[in-house]
């Protein structure tokens, strides 16, 4: 609540009496907050009678230990929060007078691989591993885990999960801060698989997405999961009558927009990797080992159901037979595929030609393994992010940068062993640990000089 104390009114200084402690600031201060905040509007003419004179008094029923750190915030930028207040009351506060999104930007900067630090590591609520963990737009997360998707808020407070019955989770992906979409595996005597979109707030769903051929409606078990700018949303599909192929849907209507049928030599039902490409309009679908006994990747443009680019590691040399890529990323500039085998050598495939086989890095040779057991090892994975080059290996990430992708950074968190998976998004890296923990990695603010 935030009334008008009797005394004098004003644009110049301006008193705050909050929860019994008085602040003293000026009208400058308090408009730097923005128009479209509480303090902001307190100083609007048209929105508050009391915001004329020469000096305004306010009362507000909130709590004062906070406020004085929102208004230092005002004051000088940056964001200093005494030990004694807990993140959510900080940001509960925040949220009443309209400047989360300003503490949270205050916390950490623009994503900028090469000064990450660890920010936390979240252990899990649930027995066993996680499979995968995917970045919200806003800074939070989810991690898939059996039967169900646990979801955070980007101060990594969990929501309501998505429970599936225990139908295991093969993907997820965001659709907006908002809308998770989850794949789930279809299990044996039952149609209980598919492709669902669910509120990321509340863990209701919101539609499933159907699948028909010759218009009838088919069960089936989706795979990865991907999605364009124009809201279409993509799945690799396995149907129970050999329906392999990938399933587009309209995200706004829940509609099945198409059905690109898998064609011989060609493994897209299997796909666990789609990814779109918006500068050529095509999606990269790729079946990577051990998923399947060779690695399959392509490019399809759905405008007329074709492949426009393919390739595959069957017939590699026998020098290399035993190497096999086990994960892939289309680079930004559109012109290449990045995989990485499962001795973590990064090689690239150039999309201007379909004749090529893998050009391996050498020098872009990731670190050298930590030894961890075996049963504890998991294949490394890939992601760019704004120029750079991510790769997993083991209990690390190695980021790349420049044109030839020179290793410039390493990053090691927790000890929650091997990293099953990682995400960027919401200016955060969050890595999964096949321990049941996740790391958060942020890019510090500069220093306010």
């Amino acid at each position: 609540m935030c009334t008008p104390a009797p005394g004098g009114r004003g644009r110049g200084g301006v008193r705050l009496n909050v929860g019994g402690r008085v602040f003293q600031t000026t009208a400058a201060t308090l408009a730097a907050a923005g128009r479209d905040t509480m303090l902001g509007a307190m100083l609007d003419a048209s929105w508050n009678a009391a915001a004329t004179g020469d000096e305004a008094d306010y009362f507000i029923d909130r709590d004062p230990a906070c406020f004085a750190v929102l208004l230092d915030l005002l004051r000088t930028g940056g964001l200093h929060v005494p030990p004694h207040i807990p993140d959510a009351v900080l940001c509960r506060e925040a949220l009443y007078y309209g400047l989360l999104d300003r503490v949270r930007a205050a916390r950490w900067d623009d994503f900028d691989g090469d000064r990450l630090r660890l920010a936390a590591s979240v252990p899990g609520r649930a027995a066993g591993d996680g499979t995968a963990v995917r970045a919200a737009p806003d800074g939070g997360c989810c991690v898939a885990h059996g039967g169900a998707v646990r979801v955070y808020n980007w101060m990594l407070e969990e929501r309501r999960p998505v429970y599936l019955d225990h139908a295991p989770v093969n993907d997820a992906a965001y659709l907006d801060a908002s809308t998770l979409l989850v794949a789930a595996r279809e299990r044996p005597g039952r149609r209980d698989g598919g492709v669902a979109a669910f509120s990321a707030l509340t863990g209701e769903m919101h539609h499933r997405f159907r699948v028909a051929h010759d218009r009838q409606l088919r069960s089936f078990t989706p795979g990865a999961l991907a999605f364009d700018q124009e809201c279409s949303i993509f799945a690799s599909c396995k149907g129970r009558l050999n329906e392999y192929g990938i399933g587009v849907w309209d995200g706004t209507t829940g509609d099945q927009t198409g059905f690109f049928y898998e064609p011989p030599g060609c493994a897209l039902g299997d796909a666990d990797k789609l990814q779109w490409l918006d500068g050529t309009r095509t999606l990269m679908a790729a079946t990577m080992f051990p998923r399947a006994d060779s690695s399959f990747i392509s490019l399809l443009d759905f405008r007329d159901k074709n492949v426009v680019w393919s390739w595959c590691d069957v017939g590699t040399p026998a020098s290399l037979e035993d190497k096999h890529a086990v994960h892939a990323i289309a680079m930004e500039d559109g012109r290449s595929i990045c995989v990485i085998n499962q001795y973590d050598d990064v090689g690239f495939l150039d999309l201007r030609s379909s004749a090529g086989g893998v050009r391996w890095r050498s020098r872009s040779k990731l670190m050298s393994r930590k030894k961890v057991h075996a049963e504890e090892t998991c294949y490394p994975k890939l992601a760019t992010h704004a120029g750079q080059l991510f790769a997993s290996t083991n209990d690390a990430i190695s980021v790349f940068t420049g044109p030839d992708h020179a290793l410039t950074s390493t990053l090691r968190g927790s000890d929650g062993g091997a990293i099953c998976d990682f995400s960027i998004g919401g200016d955060r890296l969050f890595a999964l640990h096949n321990e049941n923990v996740f790391d958060v990695w942020e890019t510090p603010p500069p220093p306010i000089i």
